[in-house]
C-alpha cells in the first residue's frame, strides 16, 4: 500500500505489474484494448499499491489530445523556466504532451498583450505566463472553446494563479524599515507601456510601508540585465544623500546593484544594505536577502486548474500562492 504523503504513480503500477506505461494508461482510460487477463494484472498491482487514478487525467485522455500549451517570455527571464518545471513534472506524471511557445517580455513589447496565438494542432488547454491576456483575445480564445490559465498575469476572464505582489513589496520594506532604514532606493524595471505591472504593484507595496515610517524612497529604472541594473544603481549610490538600502525588483538585478557598491568600495550590508526578490539561483549565489515565491509549485497548480477546466468546469478561480522573507548576509 502507498505510504502516507507518496502518491503512487502509474510508473510503479506498470512496474510490479510487467507491463508498458501505456498498457496501464490503456487499463484505465481504453480498457477495451486490452485482454482481460492483463486489465485483472495491472488492476490488481493497482489495488495492492493504493494507487489512485486522477479524474481529471483520465478525462483528458478520452475527450483529448493529451497536448496543451504553455506561453511565456521564457527567453527574458530564467524564473519562467522554474514554473515551466514545475508544469513538466505534474504533466509527466499524467502523461500530457506540453507544447512551449516564447513570447517577448511583457516589459519590451508596445503593447502588453498576445498579439498574436501561435497555436499550431490541437491543443486540450492553454497556460499563460507572464502575460496580460487582452480582453479581445481572450473573447477568441473562448470562442475556440480553448481552457486557459493565466499565471502570474491578471486576467478578467480566466482562473488565474498569482503571487500578492505587493505583499511582497510590504515584506521587503518592513524588513528594511526594521533595521532602521530610512533613506532607501528602489531599483525598478523599465516598462514601456503604461498597465500595473508586478514591478509597480510591488513598488505600491514598498512605498506604502516607508512612507508610514517616513521614509524616503528613490526609484531608478533598469533594463533587465545585471550590466543596466549596475549603471542603473550608480546614480542612486553616487547621490549626495546615498540610501542605506537599495530593493531590486528581482534578484538578478539585485546583483548589479552589489556589482556597482563593489565599485565603490562600498561594504554591504555595512554601507548600503540589497535585497531582491524571487530567491532564484543569483539569490543563492550571491548570498542575497531576497523574498520567494514558489515557482515549481505556481507551474504545477495552473495545471490542476487547467485540467480542473478540461473536465468541464466553469468556475473561474483565483488561486493565490504566499511568498515569504529569505533573509541572508546582505542586509
Amino acid at each position: 500500500m502507498s505510504t502516507a504523503g507518496h502518491r503512487v504513480t502509474i510508473y510503479e503500477v506498470a512496474d510490479r505489474a510487467g507491463v508498458s506505461i501505456s498498457t496501464v494508461s490503456n487499463v484505465l482510460n481504453k480498457p477495451d484494448r486490452v485482454s482481460p487477463a492483463t486489465r485483472a494484472r495491472v488492476l490488481a498491482a493497482a489495488d495492492d499499491l493504493g494507487f489512485v487514478p486522477k479524474v481529471q487525467a483520465v478525462s483528458l485522455a478520452r475527450r483529448g489530445t493529451g497536448r496543451i500549451g504553455v506561453m511565456a517570455p521564457f527567453t527574458a527571464y530564467g524564473s519562467y523556466l522554474r514554473r515551466l518545471a514545475g508544469i513538466l513534472s505534474a504533466a509527466t506524471e499524467l502523461e500530457l504532451d506540453v507544447v512551449v511557445f516564447d513570447h517577448e517580455s511583457a516589459a519590451l513589447a508596445s503593447s502588453p498583450v498576445l498579439a498574436s496565438m501561435p497555436i499550431h494542432g490541437r491543443l486540450d488547454g492553454l497556460i499563460v505566463m507572464g502575460l496580460p491576456i487582452e480582453d479581445a483575445i481572450a473573447g477568441r480564445l473562448r470562442e475556440r472553446s480553448l481552457p486557459t490559465v493565466a499565471v502570474d498575469a491578471d486576467s478578467t476572464l480566466f482562473s488565474r494563479v498569482v503571487i500578492d505582489d505587493t505583499e511582497g513589496g510590504r515584506l521587503a520594506a518592513q524588513h528594511l524599515r526594521d533595521r532602521g532604514h530610512r533613506r532607501v532606493g528602489y531599483l525598478l524595471e523599465r516598462q514601456v507601456s503604461d498597465y500595473e505591472s508586478q514591478a509597480i504593484k510591488r513598488l505600491s507595496g514598498f512605498r506604502g510601508v516607508m512612507a508610514e515610517a517616513g521614509a524616503e524612497v528613490a526609484v531608478a529604472t533598469s533594463d533587465n540585465s545585471v550590466d543596466a541594473a549596475r549603471r542603473a544603481a550608480a546614480a542612486l549610490l553616487d547621490a549626495a544623500d546615498r540610501p542605506s538600502a537599495i530593493m531590486a525588483h528581482h534578484d538578478v538585478l539585485a546583483v548589479g546593484v552589489l556589482l556597482a557598491a563593489r565599485d565603490r568600495g562600498l561594504r554591504v550590508p555595512a554601507d548600503v544594505a540589497v535585497m531582491g526578490f524571487d530567491d532564484g539561483e543569483a539569490a543563492t549565489a550571491a548570498d542575497l536577502t531576497t523574498v520567494r515565491q514558489p515557482f515549481e509549485e505556481s507551474g504545477s497548480a495552473a495545471l490542476t486548474v487547467l485540467l480542473g477546466h478540461i473536465d468541464g468546469s466553469d468556475l473561474r478561480s483565483t488561486t493565490v500562492l504566499d511568498v515569504r522573507l529569505v533573509e541572508r548576509s546582505t542586509t
